[in-house]
């Protein structure tokens, strides 16, 4: 009487196979899960307390990212507009809105909106705004095409290969000084090569991806 029949062979190798197969998964979605787009939120909405359209702001009225983002230029951090600013304009247009009702609200009461961070870094990262525009970095190199936003989103992965990608090579990542806040800005051949714009904005020799540079 035989024990065994023809598949045990094929389901003894089937078993050996998953048994070798399950720890090499677990190991692949420890290291790829982290890294994916769908973890780190790329290209999700999020909800804010009121649904600001850049798209509508920065593409359809042509307002410059400075009239918000007031401390981008001189400060680690961008900045958020204060409620009186988005009343500069809508204390005289749409104004009885109800989508407006929070920032009406936050003015009367005089307490900030309480926007929710769209992008995130470590805090163990040290990422500087003003020092990425005064060396030629456009804004929509990290935020994408947010003039194309209905609703903000985060565009960028954001991990450290993401930064290293253009520390190791900044040049062909910068532009000139009065295209960096141009969202709609393309390089062209009248665009100076990546080294003329390395040597302008004196771009350090020393390299970009030392550990020192972000981690300090």
């Amino acid at each position: 009487m035989t024990v065994f029949g023809p598949s045990a062979n094929l389901a003894a190798k089937l078993i050996l196979l998953g048994a070798l197969a399950a720890p090499a998964g677990v190991l692949g979605w420890w290291w790829l899960w982290p890294r994916s787009d769908y973890q780190r939120n790329v290209h999700w909405i999020i909800n804010q307390p009121v649904p600001f359209s850049h798209e509508h702001h920065v593409a359809g009225l042509g307002i410059d990212c400075r009239m918000c983002h007031t401390s981008v230029e001189v400060s680690a951090n961008a900045g958020l507009p204060p409620t009186y600013t988005c009343m500069t304009c809508h204390s005289q247009i749409w104004t009885n809105a109800a989508l407006l009702g929070p920032v009406r609200r936050s003015l009367a009461d005089d307490h900030p909106i309480a926007w929710r961070r769209i992008t995130k870094l470590p805090d163990y990262v040290y990422f500087n705004h003003s020092i990425h525009i005064a060396k030629g970095v456009g804004c929509d190199e990290c935020h994408g095409q947010v003039d194309t936003m209905p609703l903000t989103y985060k565009a960028k992965s954001f991990t450290m290969k993401f930064c290293l990608d253009c520390h190791n090579d900044p040049g062909p990542r910068l532009r000139p000084a009065n295209e960096i806040y141009n969202t709609e800005w393309h390089r062209t051949r009248e665009t100076p090569l990546p080294s003329v714009l390395l040597a302008e904005y004196h771009v350090p020799s020393r390299s970009l991806s030392d550990c020192s540079i972000c981690h300090r």
